[in-house]
């Protein structure tokens, strides 16, 4: 089957040092001004809780909205479970109107991972009786769609005039830009049935096999076997890609140091859960389309997503995304509409 890549991306983990927290959160800010430039069709920013990076997606996208133009900006994934989900609308809401309509939102439900840890901090009761399901996000996407909030005919008085109580700014079209971080059968199916985006990476779990592709294509295929929506379905495939063409000799040794600590974990199923884990593609980009030429997943998708790894420096992440719109994504059916005339000039 033919490879014919349409759309690429990429996701940054937004890590910095913990005493330096500008810094790191201004290079994300300029990678994203940087990835705009080189002609890349999105943005997409990891959020994290409990570690020096991204913890509030909305904030720094709001910040991201006025320093680009075109590029879609998305955040992957936002775990409900940590969430006011009244306040997360709002938030995204009107992060979606500064940047005019480039949001777009990766969710997913299940309790936080944290949330033993976290107790008081995170809950303001038991949490035992709080629905972490996918009913959560069904939840948010109403409050995105402008729905009123409260009983029928209620009204809100304020200074400025008399409301229906929903979610202002509403962001005409966001609900329809929500995805979800797939990684088994189940939430492929649920993402399908209910009218959200998928997105799939790097790792599933192995339900039925040992085989990372085989798995992955059943997932897409459930996906999409169960799509109901009147808008069209779309999958953006991530994979973990470190082009080394124009890497200096330090750039090549902590990428080889990176993709051989993460390795063993590609060779089995990982804990109780049967995670399986792709390998790390990193290399030339010669030795990366070899990889890539024969993925099996990539030939039934149109959009690409380069997920970078941690805690890399800023020039190794400016290099890595040059050398991917340069020497990769071409070969992959990919057309640079966008470059601007001034990167590296």
């Amino acid at each position: 089957m033919r490879i014919h890549i349409s759309r690429i991306a990429f996701l940054t983990p937004g890590n910095h040092a913990e005493d330096a927290p500008w810094s790191g959160l201004e290079h994300t800010l300029q990678l994203l001004e940087y990835g705009e430039q080189l002609g890349f069709d999105g943005g997409w920013v990891r959020q994290r809780h409990l570690e020096p990076a991204v913890s509030s997606a909305s904030t720094l996208l709001a910040a991201a909205t006025q320093r680009t133009e075109r590029m879609e900006l998305g955040c992957a994934v936002i775990q409900l479970g940590y969430e006011n989900l009244f306040r997360l609308a709002e938030d995204l809401s009107t992060v979606d109107v500064l940047s005019q309509g480039r949001l777009q939102v990766g969710v997913s439900a299940g309790a936080p991972n944290h949330g033993d840890l976290l107790g008081a901090h995170l809950y303001d009761g038991d949490p035992a009786h709080i629905d972490f399901s996918h009913a959560r996000v069904t939840r948010l996407r109403s409050k995105l769609q402008g729905q009123p909030l409260g009983p029928e005919g209620a009204v809100v008085q304020s200074p400025a005039g008399q409301h229906i109580p929903r979610i202002y700014p509403h962001a005409a079209g966001l609900a329809h830009r929500l995805w979800y971080g797939g990684g088994s059968l189940h939430s492929a199916e649920w993402a399908g049935r209910n009218g959200l985006h998928l997105l799939i990476g790097n790792l599933n779990r192995g339900e039925h096999s040992d085989h990372f592709f085989e798995t992955q294509l059943a997932q897409l295929q459930r996906f999409r076997n169960h799509w109901t929506a009147p808008h069209a379905p779309r999958v953006a495939l991530g994979r973990v890609i470190v082009p080394t063409d124009s890497a200096g000799s330090d750039s090549r040794k902590r990428y080889e140091a990176f993709a051989q600590s993460r390795h063993a974990r590609t060779l089995a199923p990982q804990g109780e859960r049967r995670v399986l884990f792709a390998r790390d593609l990193v290399g030339s980009s010669a030795q990366i389309l070899e990889s890539l030429l024969v993925d099996p997943v990539l030939p039934l998708v149109d959009e690409l997503r380069l997920e970078l790894p941690y805690n890399l420096p800023h020039e190794d992440y400016l290099q890595i995304l040059s050398d991917f719109t340069e020497r990769v994504a071409p070969a992959l059916g990919w057309q640079n509409h966008h470059a601007q005339q001034t990167v590296g000039g």
